[in-house]
């Protein structure tokens, strides 16, 4: 399960950053995750669960913004976004030629902290 290294990765960019300005408590943590990342959002959100047990983010609560795969198609020239995790031919002509532009996220958005 990559989601605990992913997990750990986030929760220790996260205290860095917030003791570096003087905070001593993250109250929560927004992540903006692709549906083609690959990553299982709950798991995610079990492994940051334990993860944060002892840390500056114990109470935090991490929310996260699941981004759909989109992209452009080059034959059609449609812009379409799918809630599918993987894309093989155009969603409106079904050609194969097109250009994923977003699902692909795995991002910090911000952090409440204190």
């Amino acid at each position: 399960m990559h989601e605990a290294s992913i997990a750990l990765s986030v929760l220790n960019t996260l205290t860095e950053e917030c003791l570096k300005r003087g905070f001593s408590a993250i109250e929560s943590v927004r992540l903006r995750i692709g549906k083609a990342s690959g990553v299982l959002p709950d798991a995610l959100i079990f492994a940051f669960d334990i993860a944060k047990a002892d840390s500056i983010a114990r109470e935090a609560t991490l929310h996260i913004d699941l981004i759909p795969l989109g992209g452009r198609c080059h034959a059609c020239g449609a812009v379409f976004e799918v809630e599918e995790r993987f894309l093989i031919t155009c969603p409106q002509c079904q050609g194969s030629d097109f250009t994923i532009n977003q699902g692909f996220e795995m991002n910090i958005v911000d952090m409440e902290v204190h």
